[in-house]
């Protein structure tokens, strides 16, 4: 199907409305998955144009979002990814961890943006981030597509490698989402130490539902502060 190739058209408007000058791109990817972290990629790409065939990155094969994203790692002028694990999902709760994973990428920049365009209709991101929310930001924003691919081409080969002992779940190839393969390990094996703990689908496997977790709200900075914060590949 064909689709609009995104632009610097939100950029330039931010520019024209705001004193910001620096503006990074944010997407994420992982939220729907099992297994793994969600992953956070902020770029920056001033307004220059992009490799051919930039788009979000659920538009492009696997072979031609691999090829976006090697040509993206030194196009752009700066991007950095955040992560929250499994745990930190557990403990945090979805949207939490995505700010959390969000202000680690964006505190990893080289230079703090001046502000944000994040894809999507909510800001999860808020204070003291300026932020303009884009829905399908990852389609129609170029600094928001190059994020997109990023974090799903480091995320996916960050699933691709983990350990052997795991391979019955597949993760290389459906990189912690639900999937055939996913499921069937999940009934036979139950959850990895890479699975979130708190999420529904431990609901339908009796075999293992005494190992959910109810999530009990924590505060970021309280994980923090007692060290349990980072996600280790």
């Amino acid at each position: 199907m064909p689709y609009e190739p995104p632009t610097h058209t939100v950029e330039r408007s931010i520019r024209a409305t705001t004193d910001a000058k620096i503006i990074a791109g944010v997407d994420e990817v992982g939220r729907g998955a099992w297994a793994g972290p969600v992953t956070v990629c902020a770029a920056i790409t001033g307004l220059r144009r992009p490799p051919a065939g930039l788009t979000d990155s659920k538009l492009l094969s696997p072979k031609r979002r691999n090829e976006i994203a090697a040509e993206l790692e030194t196009w752009v002028t700066a991007h950095a990814l955040g992560h929250a694990s499994p745990e930190e999902i557990d403990e945090l709760g979805m949207t939490a961890a995505l700010r959390l994973a969000a202000c680690r990428a964006l505190d990893s920049l080289p230079v703090r943006p001046d502000a944000v365009i994040l894809d999507g209709k909510h800001d999860y991101l808020g204070d003291p981030w300026q932020v303009r929310t884009v829905i399908k930001g990852d389609q129609s924003c170029i600094a928001v597509a190059a994020a997109s691919v990023i974090a799903k081409v480091r995320r996916d080969a960050m699933m691709a490698e983990l350990p052997k002992e795991f391979m019955d779940f597949a993760f290389a190839a459906n990189a912690g989402y639900p999937s055939p393969v996913h499921k069937a390990a999940l009934q036979e094996f139950g959850p990895t130490p890479y699975h979130r703990l708190s999420w529904a689908y431990l609901d339908a496997l009796p075999r293992w539902r005494h190992l959910k977790k109810v999530r009990i709200p924590v505060a970021a900075a309280d994980l923090e502060s007692e060290g349990q914060l980072g996600f280790d590949f």
